[in-house]
């Protein structure tokens, strides 16, 4: 599942891969209708929310993307918290980004879709986030004196 490597994210307005739209996983209802208002806040209150659960877990990035705009919305999901960004312009990604951070919930994973990720399943995309970050941490904790 490795053959996606970090890359850095500029501040174009350049779309990225994928159909406009985020994947939300991990958030309880009352979260999802935060994230709701914090998308609209930043400028994307058009922007298609799916709210993936536990139903969507084994399927593929590429499927759940083309899910109808609202799918899972008010049902509680125990995955892994992650978003997932689909055709977002750079400068969109980094308001997301920055208004999520504004919204003081729990940490979250963060990924985009991408030409070799959209065939994954979901729950293979967060265990590798989970393991990414894990070693990150890792990595930064041995870095401290």
């Amino acid at each position: 599942m490795s053959d996606g490597d970090f890359q850095a994210v500029g501040t174009s307005d350049e779309r990225m891969f994928g159909p406009r739209k985020i994947i939300v996983c991990g958030f309880s209802a009352e979260e999802q209708d935060t994230f709701g208002k914090m998308a609209a806040a930043v400028g994307m209150a058009d922007m298609p929310l799916v709210f993936a659960g536990e139903g969507e877990a084994d399927d593929a990035l590429g499927e759940i993307v083309d899910l109808p705009q609202g799918t899972g919305l008010g049902r509680a999901s125990v995955l892994e918290r992650a978003v997932i960004l689909s055709g977002l312009t750079e400068r969109e990604l980094h308001a997301v980004m920055a208004g999520y951070r504004g919204m003081e919930l729990p940490r979250t994973l963060w990924a985009t879709l991408t030409e070799s990720s959209v065939t994954w399943p979901l729950s293979e995309l967060l265990k590798e986030l989970a393991a990414e970050r894990a070693a990150f941490l890792r990595r930064q904790s041995q870095d401290r004196p």
